[in-house]
């Protein structure tokens, strides 16, 4: 069965933290779905507002993935500032990633996103957990730690931009193999 993940893009995220999982997932053969939390088209956070067309909204993805009961095997939350705030600030976005947590689906995040988005939600709770430096001053209850990927069960958090190769690339590990995890980033000349 294929792996599905879906990426969450708001108004200023960062983009290479998007982009680079949602790339390198589909070179691994996981389909992804970009879902931006309000309009279609989406500002990121760097060269002056690159415009991104996403695949759906968060309002039209939940409403098709129930009516069609799909499931959905990892969620990303980009970092980005005002990125992570706007994700932290959807009710939508909550309720999709508490029920996903619940059902023991991977949530990873990078960046800002781990302390802004995952840890007011007490996702990453008694768990390993890096994101940008300096921020997890600002957690609740995480265990940070000085590793630019760290993976703790069902939840893979990253520090920042550039480690977002890293990132996905852990991502397809874990929703994969490592071998497959290893091919990508070698197609990529990612130096793991």
């Amino acid at each position: 069965m294929e792996k599905k993940a879906v990426v969450l893009l708001a108004d200023g995220f960062e983009d290479v933290e998007a982009i680079t999982p949602a790339d390198y997932l589909q070179r691994a053969g996981i389909e992804v779905t970009t879902v931006s939390i309000s309009q279609s088209q989406i500002v990121t956070s760097r060269w002056g507002g690159v415009k991104l067309l996403a695949s759906t909204t968060i309002a039209e993805f939940i409403k098709v993935s129930a009516k069609e009961k799909i499931e959905w095997d990892a969620v990303i939350c980009p970092g980005g500032m005002p990125g992570a705030a706007n994700l932290a600030a959807s009710g939508e976005v909550s309720e999709l990633l508490k029920k996903m947590s619940a059902n023991n689906k991977l949530i990873c995040a990078i960046c800002a996103a781990p302390v802004i988005v995952l840890s007011p939600l007490g996702l990453i709770k008694n768990k390993k957990f890096t994101c940008y430096p300096g921020m997890e001053e600002k957690a609740q209850e995480g265990v940070w730690q000085n590793e630019r990927v760290v993976v703790d069960g069902n939840i893979i958090t990253s520090r920042a931009a550039g480690t977002t190769g890293e990132f996905a690339v852990a991502i397809i590990e874990k929703l994969l193999d490592k071998e497959t995890a290893k091919k990508i980033a070698d197609t990529v000349l990612l130096q793991i």
